[in-house]
């Protein structure tokens, strides 16, 4: 985008604090600055909204959207199918995710979001590769037959996609991955996130000593806490090296839960939203298929016929809302949850999460009820309610 544009608001949440009566200048695709509303620099194209502005979302784990899953498309037509599902409801950067697949899978995954990231899609952030180095005993809905441990082929294959796309996460399983290899994947720049295991706290301990930072869908496909073993869940809550991404539906983790496990969480490690979202957001889908084996939508559920969840029927703003109208946190902290805390996650917040001079112009608008009202990308508006 060129030129300059202020959008005018009620309020404005700029990651930190609220400006009430202020105008969001963007300039070339970019924050310039929040000046008051009688003070819009001349020259500026002027849009005027009711409600709130607030940072677009970052989402870590989406699966798939628009009637499309990546593990069954790896093109970047595909990928830009699943980012603009996703921006009607906040969603501005999103890292499309990889399910366990073939290694032939994987590789076309990652050529694709090379090219996506070289065509600039829109809300293309990078990728999450979720598997295959997981552990069987806690395998969710992945297939375990592609369940494997990671070689040094795996390995050398991860650093070098790093080359191509530079926000890179993966998840994997201390049963699968050394800590010795988590330091290398680390080294070469890639975040890597533990989940899908029956780790020990000590051994996810030594894991975020190799650089792991980060734990998947917090509770879920994961060793629990109990009296004499903390596990990975606990380890993620009480080691502040750890960020914690939550799936806050109310079905992935009960409530009472997620209210303790943020109250609980050590910094500087943050506790933030993932939607785990399918195929179907954004759809009518009453069932999909994943590896070959149907996925039913039903009642705000997605499951295999054997009743494991997978995945899950999620949007970002209905997880905002689940925060602070469920949960009880201050709409700024759920908003931060969807924003702010992720980016941080990947150390991407210089240019996401927040309103900052130099950062994306990224913009949400919502209504004071926290609809989404429209949407901006880098500075371009994608979608208007």
């Amino acid at each position: 985008m060129s030129g300059a544009i202020a959008i005018k608001a009620a309020t404005i949440f700029d990651g930190d604090n609220w400006h009430d009566e202020s105008a969001l200048v963007l300039r070339d695709g970019v924050v310039e600055a929040i000046v008051g509303a009688a003070h819009v620099p001349s020259g500026n194209e002027v849009v005027s909204v009711d409600g709130m502005l607030v940072p677009g979302f970052v989402d870590l784990q989406v699966n798939g959207g628009g009637g499309i899953m990546l593990n069954d498309r790896q093109d970047v037509e595909a990928i830009r199918t699943i980012c603009a599902a996703h921006a009607p409801f906040g969603t501005t950067a999103l890292l499309p995710t990889l399910i366990t697949d073939t290694a032939k899978i994987t590789r076309a995954a990652i050529e694709a979001g090379a090219e996506a990231r070289r065509r600039n899609v829109p809300g293309f952030l990078g990728l999450h590769l979720e598997g295959p180095h997981l552990s069987i005993a806690r395998k969710g809905a992945h297939d375990p037959a592609l369940i494997r441990p990671m070689d040094d082929e795996a390995e050398a294959a991860l650093i070098a996609a790093h080359e191509t796309m530079p926000v890179l996460l993966t998840t994997v399983a201390p049963e699968s991955v050394e800590p010795a290899r988590i330091a290398r994947l680390v080294e070469a720049g890639i975040v890597v996130s533990l989940g899908h295991s029956d780790t020990s706290y000590p051994r996810a301990i030594a894991c975020a000593e190799s650089g792991a930072s980060m734990a998947t869908h917090l509770f879920n496909a994961m060793s629990q806490i109990t009296n004499r073993e903390p596990g990975l869940a606990g380890a993620a809550i009480d080691s502040g090296q750890f960020f914690a991404g939550i799936i806050a539906d109310g079905i992935h983790v009960d409530p009472a839960t997620i209210r303790i496990a943020h109250k609980a969480k050590s910094a500087p490690g943050k506790l933030f939203l993932v939607t785990d979202a399918m195929a179907t957001l954004g759809t009518d889908m009453t069932s999909f298929t994943l590896n070959g084996r149907t996925i039913t939508r039903a009642n705000g559920r997605l499951t295999l016929d054997d009743g494991t969840l997978a995945g899950a029927d999620l949007d970002m703003i209905s997880a905002v809302r689940f925060m602070h109208r469920t949960i009880g946190v201050d709409l700024s902290e759920a908003l931060r949850m969807a924003s702010l805390y992720p980016a941080q996650a990947m150390g991407i917040e210089g240019s996401h999460g927040r309103f900052a001079r130099g950062a994306r112009g990224d913009v949400v608008h919502l209504s004071d009820k926290l609809d989404v009202r429209a949407v901006w990308i880098g500075g371009r508006r994608v979608f208007s309610a």
